[in-house]
């Protein structure tokens, strides 16, 4: 880090000040969102913390805050070549790498609060697939300590109705964004970092996987089997969606998709209401199942793009067709084995895009558009958990 370089620079302000008159109003039109200003803020510098539910969550936050906002982003952002430069020019973001601890990160936070910025992350790290905020790292406690700035609670409301992150299209329907509490640092001075963790998780919690409104649209269950892949019926399974419907490949079953969010069983009764309990029943599921039965024949085989990820450069294309296999404790691209012992991370980025983290390197995987890159990250945690002594672990991966 340069302790010399200005990580604020002037034209941050102009450029937002430029766009944002013509940008709110398409950003309230197409998703229909009540963004409530922050008249508080004054000339104060805050930690901001939100919860993620639309991949527009960051604009939501610019439209009300006045300042600058300068916010965490992946590696994933940074290795677009030309467009990552433009990106930087623009907001200079904060890199951070997603699988694991950055302590560059961290430093970078701590120096662009030194100069008078404004921070903004989500703590969950990733997206909703169901409606309800997901896991949290612990780690927002201790850098909201090392940064010593009051922390803005941002909430979300409406998002996943709107726009769900295995969706491809904005439904009609509500959205609402603010600042909900300010946390200030004599208030959390005296909170220990688990107690301040439990203060942000409880004020960033949104449960939508459940009645909120309606959110009508024709292709409501559009592109579902990006997050589900689990039959209640079948087992480990493919599905299929087309307009307001999801079909089981191996049952023959069809599921309807409610403007409500809720389920419905085509001529049958569909035994969970909402995505939500779907999914956690897809959970259990996963945790309930012994990987170690299915070492010996894939259990789904799919074409993807296959791309090095050069981290903050660029992305290498290696193949446009890459046979990759999923087994109980590997995957394999094109025949080459990547052990969950040795691979260091499995992520899902965006609504279906894959990182391996293996071998020094960063393999992204880009199928088709009804890709399931979900499986991949829960069968890898599943495994790790039946391997490191936590055969009861629940977690994995978001």
């Amino acid at each position: 880090m340069d302790k010399k370089k200005q990580w604020l620079k002037p034209r941050h302000q102009f450029i937002v000040s430029l766009i944002r008159p013509f940008f709110g109003p398409y950003v309230r039109w197409k998703y229909g969102i009540r963004i409530e200003p922050f008249r508080e803020q004054g000339d104060r510098s805050y930690l901001i913390v939100m919860n993620h539910q639309t991949g527009f969550d960051q604009f939501f936050v610019g439209l009300t805050f006045r300042k600058p906002v300068y916010y965490l982003a992946t590696e994933d952002i940074f290795s677009m070549g030309w467009v990552s430069n433009l990106i930087r020019w623009l907001v200079e973001p904060i890199p951070i790498k997603k699988q694991t601890t950055d302590i560059q990160a961290v430093k970078n936070c701590i120096k662009v609060a030194r100069e008078g910025g404004t921070i903004c992350l989500a703590p969950e790290g990733n997206r909703t697939f169901h409606g309800r905020t997901v896991s949290m790292s612990p780690s927002i406690a201790s850098l909201a300590k090392k940064l010593g700035l009051p922390i803005a609670v941002f909430r979300i409301e409406g998002g996943y109705g709107v726009q769900p992150r295995w969706s491809d299209v904005v439904r009609k329907g509500g959205m609402r964004s603010y600042v909900s509490r300010v946390i200030e640092p004599e208030e959390y001075g005296e909170l220990s970092p688990s107690q301040l963790f439990a203060l942000i998780q409880d004020a960033l919690y949104v449960d939508e996987g459940r009645v909120s409104g309606r959110y009508p649209h024709p292709k409501n269950a559009e592109f579902l089997e990006r997050a589900m892949y689990v039959c209640p019926w079948c087992g480990l399974t493919t599905f299929e969606s087309n307009g307001d419907l999801i079909h089981c490949k191996k049952c023959g079953r069809t599921i309807r998709h409610l403007d409500t969010k809720e389920l419905e069983g085509v001529d049958f009764e569909f035994p969970h209401r909402f995505v939500a309990d779907w999914y956690d029943w897809q959970n259990d599921y996963i945790n309930s199942t012994d990987l170690m039965a299915l070492m010996d024949a894939p259990v789904y085989q799919e074409t993807v793009m296959l791309q090095k990820v050069h981290p903050y450069k660029y992305k290498e294309l290696l193949t446009k067709e890459a046979r990759v296999c999923l087994y109980g404790d590997r995957i394999e691209l094109d025949g080459k084995a990547y052990r969950f012992d040795s691979v260091g991370a499995v992520v899902v980025l965006g609504k279906n895009k894959l990182n391996i983290y293996a071998d020094n390197q960063i393999l992204q995987l880009k199928g088709d558009r009804r890709f399931n890159a979900l499986k991949y990250v829960n069968f890898f945690h599943r495994y790790k958990n039946m391997t490191t002594g936590d055969k009861n672990g629940k977690f994995l991966g978001l």
